[in-house]
């Protein structure tokens, strides 16, 4: 079955035909909302909005343990999450979608594991390749099946927030080897790993990065809303075709 994480701009499912929400109930708290349960297709598909149904919770109290237990001990066995970024790389302005292949995490104090001490043994897992490529490669190939161009392989920068970042320090991350820029890619693919849960991301760039582009002196937040509205559209049709598979 496979699980959706909804971020920023896709707080539900249009195409989704929902047979029931749950309320999951899990060790590590509630989590951001309701699971929605569904089909798409012949597909069963689990949805969760990352922020709440309503947009309320900001990245850094996300409770991404509790998301990710509940996806996992509800039966899904790969997770997509769509999240929107902003663009650091030349190539990636607004409006394109990333299927991105490695992680840089730049927050701090958020629970990040699920290994909080006790009996059991210290377990490491390995996060070289913190993306399932075999869930990446789906996304891809789905993607260029159905004609919509989506670029293969970035360096996800994972910032703090709820602020945005300062020209400064997107340019520290453009000499560390980020590509794209958001808020919420981490702990969430660590702790699919921990779970050996199979997770990847698709990423929409909703705007150039602080100091890039259209960016240079600030953030046009007023053409964010319809660049994510036409941008999900297109997450929309791959996920059918995904599900389609």
């Amino acid at each position: 079955m496979l699980g959706i994480i909804g971020g920023s701009g896709l707080t539900q499912l249009a195409n989704l035909d929902v047979s029931h929400r749950e309320v999951a109930r899990t060790p590590y708290g509630e989590p951001s909302g309701p699971l929605t349960f569904g089909r798409i297709g012949c597909s069963d598909v689990v949805f969760i909005a990352r922020h709440g149904y309503g947009h309320t919770i900001p990245p850094h109290l996300v409770n991404y343990r509790a998301n990710i237990h509940a996806l996992e001990t509800s039966g899904v066995t790969r997770v997509i999450s769509v999240a929107s970024v902003g663009g650091i790389r030349d190539d990636l302005g607004p409006g394109a979608l990333v299927v991105p292949h490695q992680i840089i995490d730049y927050t701090w104090g958020r629970e990040m594991t699920f290994q909080s001490g006790g009996d059991g043994p210290v377990i490491h897992v390995d996060f070289t390749e913190p993306y399932d490529e075999s869930v990446r490669r789906l996304i891809f190939d789905v993607a260029q099946g159905s004609g919509e161009e989506v670029f293969d392989g970035a360096v996800y920068a994972t910032t703090q927030g709820p602020r945005l970042e300062t020209a400064a320090e997107i340019n520290r991350m453009q000499r560390d080897g980020a590509d794209i820029v958001g808020m919420t890619g981490m702990p969430e693919a660590g702790l699919a790993r921990e779970l050996e849960l199979p997770y990847a991301a698709l990423c929409v760039v909703s705007n150039w990065a602080a100091g890039r582009g259209d960016s240079a002196h600030g953030i046009k937040f007023e053409s964010l809303e319809s660049v994510l509205h036409l941008a999900m559209t297109r997450v929309r049709r791959i996920i059918e075709g995904i599900c389609e598979q």
